[in-house]
């Protein structure tokens, strides 16, 4: 079996930065060592950056491909999860939970729900014949103010594919959208009119509550007998939290506000943000700073969420701008990660793992990607 060696590399381990080299094939890492190889087939790399390929909780990535403009329908579903399979490895990502919403946030016209069963059929297809170029794995984002939320999961409640699930209350005028003049703008800037988007704000508050009532316990049931991690989201206040806690929920994703993340963390849930928000210096629907969240310590993981290649931006601005140490910020996207979805075969540079990698170098702000390996071979 060909091994690789990739010698002369800094490589970002779990709490520090080396040079060294390491070695890994299709089976796995099989060598980390400290020293530059002499061996004839060791690839030099510079001092570019070797750290463990990156795990991506939540990425809304996909839809755009299925959507490429608003109410245009890409035709071809495999061809869309293929081009954002590509987009995934081009940022560094070797194991990507595509976030699939399930039920309607906003109104009946809202097009995840044209979407869904070709966005859910492409990925078991593209899976099953082995074309993807990295690890892909489906979150269920449960919108818990739709009507027909449990009607749509019920065909996947079993789906192997589906290995996260999050409970989501997009209710204007709480959470992520307790600002309505944010939501508007991001209604009215993804195709919808000023009157559509009235409209749709008086139905989901008059209707929101008792759907969110009907649809939350169940889906705790449905999913948490499986063992799936379950997730809140866009929790605000410690009554949010406590309403996780009570569920078995073990990650609080996109905490808006600092009392929300403390109370997380105080409740023993993992913390998980946004990336784009780090790289932008602030949420575009009035949330917390992530960076803030930081540096504070109440972060555990980041999302790239709906742009792949924030994740790497955004480790190395942590690290320059934040104070936060390269070994941690790089933690947040790969083993801390990892760790927090019970994947204990990645994430870590470490002999016996799989051989998940990314080879980088940093230029000025901007991480510069040389290659990319999935199981040992190159993915990018």
């Amino acid at each position: 079996m060909m091994q690789t060696v990739l010698t002369n590399a800094k490589l970002i381990l779990e709490n520090e930065v080396v040079t060294g080299t390491i070695a890994f094939d299709a089976n796995g890492i099989t060598a980390v060592d400290q020293g530059k190889s002499s061996l004839p087939g060791a690839i030099d790399v510079g001092g570019d950056y070797v750290a463990p390929g990156l795990v991506e909780m939540h990425t809304d990535n996909m839809e755009k491909h299925f959507m490429p403009r608003p109410k245009v329908f890409w035709p071809n579903g495999l061809a869309a999860a293929l081009v954002h399979d590509a987009q995934m490895a081009a940022a560094g990502v070797t194991t990507v939970y595509d976030a699939v919403c399930a039920g309607t946030p906003f109104s009946a016209k809202d097009y995840r729900k044209d979407i869904f069963a070709d966005v859910m059929k492409s990925l078991a297809y593209g899976k099953s014949e082995n074309v993807f170029r990295i690890d892909h794995r489906i979150h269920m984002r449960c919108e818990l103010t739709s009507p027909n939320l449990l009607a749509d999961i019920a065909p996947y409640q079993d789906d192997e594919l589906v290995q996260l699930v999050s409970l989501m209350d997009h209710t204007p005028g709480q959470r992520q959208w307790r600002d309505l003049q944010h939501l508007k703008t991001y209604a009215v800037g993804n195709g919808k009119t000023v009157a559509e988007f009235e409209e749709d704000v008086a139905v989901r508050q008059r209707e929101g509550a008792a759907n969110v009532a009907r649809n939350w316990q169940a889906v705790v049931d449905i999913f948490r007998g499986r063992g799936i991690p379950l997730a809140t989201h866009d929790d605000t206040i410690p009554e949010h939290v406590e309403e996780g806690v009570a569920s078995g929920a073990v990650i609080s994703e996109f905490p808006t506000t600092v009392e929300a993340a403390a109370a997380a963390k105080q409740a023993g849930l993992a913390t998980v943000a946004g990336a784009p928000n780090v790289v932008r210096g602030g949420s575009h629907s009035g949330g917390v700073s992530v960076s803030e969240l930081a540096e504070k310590g109440l972060l555990d993981g980041l999302s790239s969420d709906y742009v792949p290649a924030s994740l790497l931006q955004a480790v190395v601005k942590l690290n320059s701008s934040h104070g936060i140490a390269l070994p941690e910020a790089m933690g947040m996207v790969t083993w801390k990660v990892a760790d927090i979805l019970g994947l204990k075969d990645r994430g870590h540079l470490k002999t016996g793992l799989r051989a998940d990698l990314v080879r980088f170098k940093v230029l000025g702000a901007t991480p510069v990607l040389a290659a990319v390996w999935s199981q040992g071979e190159r993915a990018f």
